[in-house]
């Protein structure tokens, strides 16, 4: 089942975020907003477009009815939407390019017209189009969307909580019933996927890292066998109706020594302190700040290797960043992962992943699945 059939169909949900992208575009001085099948088609839409060689584009101008460029074949997946926009059928040997520019109604080839294109567009897609217009002048549909997109509204965090409290229960029950001693890292890892899944969610990826493996933040899954003295990071996911959720544990098989112990505590106050700095108007650089302050203290600065989080929605890593150098204050409906990390090369690493989101009076953790060192047989 795809996200569009998941979702809701309150078409009058996604006519508001149409309205609201068009006054952004207002504001900002951008007269034509094209999107290719994304999650931005999606969030804009409802409809899950299908990405292919067949170019599909949404049309939004500054002003008046939105409209859709579909592959005929496929004009009738987006029928029980035409109330959101025109739809403009293309057949095979039609140029759907010159379509859409037909569309547009722009004199002289779009001179004088700024168009905003959306960053999941197929660069073959954008060239054809900039074939049709070459007067235009043509910017990133980025700054107009993220206004959108990284303030969540109800029905979104909604989502994001649930999706979250299944991801938990299924991370709960794992380490209650599994044993992963003996096991590959896909082994364990299709556990741990099998269990989220028997909630209802559609899984995405997921990392099963074990021993020296847990040293490498985004290692690749493979047929290591896990062995007692193992650290084990599990960093997975699902999505329900389309929105993430991301979580990352790390287990050690059979008893911890003291030096692992150190720093599993060293990363779990890490993602304490970053949880505890976030409220309206801080700066997304000092969430990273706040829990880099404390592993640097305890000595493992460098062996923190990547920001400490990344917003969470539609897409599994979207804007804002939780990162040195990004100065975008914090405000309610914003959501985003707090993941700080040790990796001591060789050796073993930890990582600690929730899901927060900002609200009036701070944050609002939506994991809790425990955080407290778990030994696994």
């Amino acid at each position: 089942m795809t996200a569009a059939t998941q979702t809701t169909d309150n078409l009058a949900v996604y006519q508001d975020r149409i309205s609201r992208l068009q006054a952004e575009m207002g504001r900002q001085g951008i007269d034509v907003t094209l999107i290719g099948p994304s999650s931005d088609f999606f969030y804009l839409t409802g409809h899950d477009a299908h990405l292919s060689e067949r170019m599909t584009l949404l049309i939004v101008p500054q002003s008046g009815p939105a409209s859709v460029v579909v592959p005929v074949l496929e004009a009738p997946l987006v029928l029980a939407r035409r109330e959101l926009f025109d739809i403009s059928a293309w057949t095979e040997t039609e140029s759907p390019a010159e379509r859409a520019a037909s569309l547009l109604e722009l004199r002289d080839g779009g001179r004088e017209t700024t168009i905003a294109v959306g960053d999941q567009l197929w660069s073959v897609f954008l060239l054809r189009l900039q074939g049709a217009l070459p007067n235009a002048t043509w910017v990133s549909a980025t700054p107009t969307m993220r206004p959108l997109r990284m303030h969540k509204d109800e029905r979104e965090r909604e989502l994001l909580r649930e999706v979250s409290r299944r991801t938990d229960e299924a991370w709960e029950e794992f380490i209650a019933n599994d044993r992963i001693a003996g096991l590959t890292e896909q082994q364990a890892m299709a556990l741990l996927r099998d269990r989220t899944a028997a909630r209802g969610l559609k899984i995405h990826g997921g990392i099963c890292a074990s021993g020296p493996n847990s040293a490498s933040p985004h290692h690749h899954t493979g047929e290591r066998v896990i062995k007692p003295g193992d650290a084990v990071i599990f960093d997975w996911g699902g999505t329900l109706e389309g929105y993430h959720s991301d979580v990352t544990r790390t287990v050690h098989v059979g008893p911890a020594p003291d030096a692992f112990r150190e720093v599993y505590d060293t990363v779990r106050r890490a993602n304490q302190a970053a949880y505890e700095a976030v409220r309206p108007g801080v700066a997304c650089q000092d969430i990273d700040r706040a829990a880099r302050d404390v592993i640097t203290a305890a000595g493992y600065g460098d062996a923190f290797i990547h920001r400490v989080g990344h917003g969470l929605g539609l897409d599994i890593h979207e804007e804002p960043y939780m990162v040195g150098g990004n100065d975008l204050p914090l405000a309610p409906g914003m959501v985003f992962s707090d993941e700080p990390g040790i990796y001591l090369e060789g050796r073993f690493g930890v990582r600690i992943e929730d899901t927060v989101i900002c609200v009036e009076d701070g944050g609002d953790r939506i994991n809790d699945a425990t955080r407290e060192l778990v030994e696994m047989n």
